[in-house]
């Protein structure tokens, strides 16, 4: 075996053990939360959007059916984190947005393992973390392309 195909085996292993790990993390700050983990990730996808989506927006971003969204929005706001606000382009359009002290919220519950993260981060050069931000936005778009496909692809 070359040492190039090594790495990729190595790169493939530990990337489904960190998927695993990640998938196990968001389960548990999801608990901590009191939150359903798609709810935590929906909130996280809100909190990088650069302004309010409309419900249909929630849907593409989680890979929900529309009324799936609706009653992902609809925990949402009972919990707090979220709220409809009328779209100020089209009245009859309701937009969600963060709720205020939500990202606050969600913040407090990020600050140690968000620290722990970023010691990790701390370890690697300025070239080697464009390295890491690259390879992560290439592997996202990847990931997001490959779960459309497979939603439009239907069971085995």
């Amino acid at each position: 075996m070359t040492e190039r195909a090594e790495l990729l085996g190595r790169i493939a292993d530990e990337s489904r053990r960190h998927y695993a790990a990640w998938t196990l993390f968001n389960q548990a700050l999801a608990d901590h939360l009191g939150l359903h983990p798609t709810d935590l990730q929906c909130i996280s996808l809100l909190d990088l959007a650069s302004g309010p989506l409309t419900t249909g927006e929630v849907a593409r971003l989680t890979g929900l059916t529309p009324g799936s969204a609706t009653r992902l929005v609809d925990r949402l706001a009972r919990a707090g984190l979220v709220e409809r606000r009328t779209d100020p382009a089209d009245r009859r359009r309701a937009l969600v947005a963060m709720a205020p002290g939500a990202a606050e919220r969600i913040g407090n519950a990020w600050e140690v393992p968000g620290t722990a993260f970023r010691d990790v981060l701390e370890r690697y050069s300025d070239e080697q973390l464009a390295l890491i931000g690259d390879y992560l936005a290439r592997g996202t778009e990847v990931g997001r392309s490959q779960a459309e496909r497979l939603r439009g692809a239907g069971a085995p």
